[in-house]
């Protein structure tokens, strides 16, 4: 029996018919797992469920308002993953909370990647293929590490071992989809106008408004990736908390006595002394009752 041929657009006309898909699934199922792999489908919430074996059972309610909010204002960025299980019924494998939330917000359909019932090995096969190719951008590629770590419950070790690349790379790589809230540096990279090194260097950066700075800093400058490092570098050490300065002018034993003095006094207290042992004890006070209360310290402690 000759295998069913189809293109991206034949995938989808696939899905709006059920006998047909079927029929493609039985003949020809790895092109139909490396179509389903990267295009994304639009199905309507009705006919998708929850999965029974969702092992997480409780959900936020706040949250899951909060992403509804965001939901209705920017729609869903990252599709949910689906099992196929008949032509009008598909089962959540990741995205419960994503599902949850469109619900709340009223959508009547989102978008989806499809798995069939049992495509695991084909569609790992189809998303590391998809990742070979080498027009893909950086968020791309990200994406695809993504879904396999995701779908697969895979390790950056174990995905390190199926791609065939440095575990290093798979790390940095999967660190770029924390940008998938910041859309103007998600665009930069998807637009080339950022390179891997510069997004590897904002994503240590965790202030959104400060990251997104350099991200402009970045384009309007047309700065190098050593020079956003070294950026970001001056910005972490400013954030650095500084120690207190000690007084230097005091030799230690000196500074234990004033020490002392203020542990006992509750008040700050300076002492100066010179070369010749002539000096001074200054202790401060903010107004009458912190005066009496320093009297009241030495009354009690004649006692």
């Amino acid at each position: 029996m000759a295998k069913t041929k189809f293109d991206t657009g034949g995938i989808k006309a696939l899905l709006g018919n059920p006998r047909q898909m079927d029929r493609a699934v039985q003949e020809n199922p790895q092109d139909v797992v490396r179509e389903l792999a990267t295009t994304v489908a639009v199905i309507p919430i009705k006919q998708i469920k929850s999965n029974a074996g969702q092992p997480r059972k409780a959900f936020d309610g706040d949250a899951l308002e909060e992403l509804a909010s965001s939901i209705k204002a920017h729609g869903i960025i990252q599709p949910i993953t689906v099992r196929r299980i008949t032509g009008k019924e598909y089962q959540i494998i990741s995205g419960e909370r994503r599902y949850r939330a469109s619900q709340l917000a009223g959508l009547t359909e989102m978008p989806a990647y499809i798995r069939l019932a049992n495509d695991q090995e084909l569609l790992e096969m189809a998303l590391i293929e998809n990742i070979q190719r080498e027009d893909l951008n950086a968020w791309e590629i990200a994406v695809s590490y993504g879904r396999l770590a995701e779908e697969f419950k895979l390790t950056h070790e174990s995905l390190s071992e199926r791609v065939g690349k440095q575990r290093s790379t798979i790390t940095n790589y999967l660190r770029l989809l924390k940008f998938e809230g910041d859309p103007d540096i998600k665009k930069g990279l998807i637009d080339n106008k950022i390179s891997m090194g510069h997004a590897r260097a904002l994503a240590g950066v965790d202030d959104y408004a400060i990251r997104n700075s350099l991200f402009q800093q970045i384009v309007d400058q047309d700065l190098s990736v050593r020079a956003i490092e070294a950026l970001i570098a001056s910005y972490q050490e400013s954030r650095k908390p500084k120690e207190p300065k000690k007084d230097a002018s005091l030799p230690p034993h000196l500074r234990e006595i004033q020490d002392r003095f203020n542990a006992f006094f509750g008040s700050k207290v300076q002492l100066k002394r010179d070369d010749k042992g002539k000096g001074q004890l200054l202790i401060k006070f903010a107004n009458d009752d912190e005066l009496n209360r320093l009297i009241d310290a030495i009354e009690t402690e004649k006692v």
